[in-house]
């Protein structure tokens, strides 16, 4: 104890110097717009240097364990690709008209891929009338199911970012990620995160190759939702304290839930697409003092596994967003005519 109170008396002045030095940085940049942005900016990238190094390390003692979380997408997404079984329920073919002889004439629904198109075809009996496409006429644009939304993989315009997780909080209230994608890769502030299972978050801020996300796990994160059964609107939150569940609010009292039921994004907030699949309702109360359901929803994404995501860039955004600012901003203020001049008369 000598030997502290020793040291902390010998070197008290240059303590005290750094404690100073402390302060006025954290008001130099707390109390500057510009500063803040850049000092976030540049601790992003190199916090993002250090992490995907540590990623890197540990990654290759989890090797197993990734190739089994690999295994389990792919074995999801292929069942995905197997048709239900009441499509085989469907009719191959419609009638659309008649020829000439008065004959009814049918359009095949599903045409085989691999032979040339029969675009007509007469009741059996009659000649057949055949018609040849080209083969490209049967391309479709690749897509990906995440969280059980089909969106397109080849846009241009709208690409689909995939990103590795370098780092995650669970434990916090405000809780983020760490992407290894940044503005290089098209990533930008306000985007939607979404992964295999389900939404995961917003992008917060984005430096050239690093970018952090806003965690569905954040006090401040709201997602517009949408029961899927019956189309009742909410707004899904994270009540702070289990990772693997949130709330579900503005639900009617007077509307009727049941455990089980399957909520996705609305497409509301211009974040996500509508569709993607957020969590099961799981269970539900009436509060007397209130006029809405606590509904507890267990989420689709597992935080505590998640590896490999998806940045989406939701087509209507843009002019959605510049519309509803138009709209909301102040009306100009009418712009006066000028007094007209009396006229002096002619002598």
């Amino acid at each position: 104890m000598r030997n502290l109170i020793a040291f902390l008396l010998r070197f008290q002045g240059v303590m005290l110097f750094v404690l100073l030095e402390v302060v006025s940085l954290f008001l130099f940049v707390t109390n500057s717009s510009y500063q803040r942005a850049a000092f976030f900016n540049s601790a992003n990238a190199y916090a993002g240097a250090v992490l995907a190094r540590r990623t890197q390390i540990t990654d290759y003692f989890r090797l197993d364990e990734l190739n089994r979380q690999l295994l389990a997408d792919n074995a999801r997404l292929r069942q995905q690709l197997y048709p239900p079984d009441f499509t085989r329920r469907e009719a191959d073919s419609l009638p659309v008209g008649r020829d000439t002889l008065g004959n009814i004439i049918y359009r095949h629904l599903r045409p085989d891929p691999g032979q040339a198109l029969a675009a007509t075809t007469t009741v059996p009996g009659l000649v057949q009338n055949t018609k040849l496409k080209k083969p490209s006429a049967l391309a479709r644009p690749d897509t990906l199911l995440l969280g059980g939304a089909k969106l397109a993989t080849r846009d241009v315009e709208y690409p689909l970012v995939a990103a590795r997780v370098l780092n995650n909080s669970l434990r916090a209230v405000d809780n983020y990620l760490t992407l290894n994608v940044g503005t290089a890769d098209g990533v930008q502030p306000g985007l939607g995160v979404v992964s295999a299972a389900g939404v995961v978050g917003q992008v917060k801020s984005a430096s050239a190759h690093y970018a952090t996300v806003f965690s569905l796990l954040h006090s401040k994160m709201a997602v517009a939702a949408k029961i899927k059964r019956d189309g009742t609107f909410g707004s899904v939150k994270w009540p702070g304290d289990d990772y693997s569940h949130a709330l579900l609010d503005y639900i009617p009292r007077q509307n009727r839930l049941v455990r089980g039921d399957t909520v996705v994004t609305s497409g509301y907030n211009a974040v996500y697409p509508e569709g993607v699949f957020v969590g099961t309702v799981e269970s539900f109360v009436k509060e007397p003092d209130k006029n809405f359901w606590t509904v507890r929803l267990r989420l689709g994404v597992d935080f505590s596994r998640l590896t490999y995501v998806y940045v989406v860039h939701n087509r209507p955004r843009t002019e959605r967003d510049s519309l509803e600012t138009a709209l909301t901003a102040p009306e100009p203020a009418p712009v006066k005519a000028p007094a007209k001049q009396p006229t002096r008369p002619n002598r």
